[in-house]
This record gives structure tokens, C-alpha cells and sequence, in this order.
């Protein structure tokens, strides 16, 4: 049972029940919803690739975060990194769309943080794509909610979102592809 929670009508914009809606609170994996509208804004070609480095790999380890799956070496499409995000929550797909986007976390995470302005969300503030833990790193439910209409209001993140399972393109370290 969480101990925050919004339901909003989002024909309305009604809010139909909350629980410590206004709460600032750390939104962890919630942060990835933020990370896809952003990423996929900023990008232009979805076959692009990047190489998932040693970098990224090894320290998502060290930190125990949750990932996609791919290798160090491993060339993947920027289309595969979007549902890398989303459906097993991957941080090292939003480490590697933010390095392929702005050249380092920290830059993609200016653009996080420009996207909450442009949405009018005054309680949120990013310091990673993936949600890890840093105390400056919050937001309310309702304004993670404010995140979520705006990626569904976006027909390519609104696929992602509602796709349940997807296989990535064959790559040499994955013949068959992930599925995610």
C-alpha cells in the first residue's frame, strides 16, 4: 500500500482521489517516465545506435540498479533504448540515450529539469535519468502524474508506456534480440 497517491481525470483534469498528493517525495523509477518524453523530444532518426560502454555498465552494477539487460560493446538502436527505459525499467538505457542526447548525464539532466518548467511543475527537480537516490532529486505525486499526461499525450511514448513485452533487433552479443 503506498502512502501517496493521485487519480486524475485526464479529460477534466479533475482530481477524483488523492492521498498526500502534494508531498515531496523521491519518485525513483518514476523518474524514467520523465527520461523517455525527454529523450525521445531530442532525438531525430530511432535507428541511430550507440555502443553501451564499459562505463555505464560497471557502475550501474556497482550501484545495483535495475537494467535493460545489454552488453558492454553492444551497438543499440535508440528506438531499442526508448523501450529499454520503460519496460524493465533500465538504467542503462537512460544512461546511454543521456550520453547519446547530451553528451553526459548531467547535460540531459538540464533538459529534465527545463521539460518540469516547461510543464509548470514548481516541486520537482532531477539529478539522474534513472531515478537513483540523491537527496535534491523530487517531486510530488501530482506532479509526477503531470509527467504522465504529458507522455501520453505523446503517440510514440504512449506506445511505450502501454506496450506489455518488445524484442529488441538482433545484435551480436544478443542474436535473438532481448525481450524486454
Amino acid at each position: 500500500v503506498s502512502s501517496y497517491a493521485v487519480l486524475i481525470d485526464c479529460e477534466t483534469n479533475k482530481v477524483l482521489a488523492s492521498k498526500k498528493a502534494d508531498t515531496i517525495i523521491y519518485p525513483a523509477s518514476m523518474t524514467k517516465v520523465m527520461t523517455l518524453l525527454v529523450a525521445y523530444e531530442n532525438v531525430s532518426n530511432l535507428s541511430d545506435t550507440f555502443v553501451m560502454t564499459a562505463d555505464i555498465v560497471n557502475r550501474l552494477y556497482e550501484e545495483n540498479a535495475s537494467v535493460a539487460g545489454f552488453s558492454v560493446g553492444e551497438s543499440v538502436t535508440i528506438k531499442d533504448l526508448l523501450y529499454g527505459v520503460v519496460l524493465p525499467s533500465g538504467a542503462d538505457a537512460t544512461c546511454a540515450l543521456a550520453e547519446y542526447i547530451s553528451g553526459s548525464e548531467e547535460g540531459f539532466v538540464k533538459l529534465m529539469n527545463r521539460k518540469a518548467e516547461e510543464l509548470g511543475l514548481q516541486n520537482t527537480h532531477f539529478m539522474n535519468s534513472s531515478g537513483l537516490h540523491h537527496a535534491d532529486h523530487y517531486s510530488t505525486p501530482i506532479e509526477i502524474a503531470e509527467i504522465l499526461k504529458a507522455a501520453m499525450e505523446n503517440s510514440f511514448c504512449r506506445e511505450v508506456l502501454t506496450t506489455y513485452q518488445y524484442t529488441t533487433a538482433p545484435t551480436q552479443q544478443h542474436p535473438d534480440g532481448l525481450v524486454l
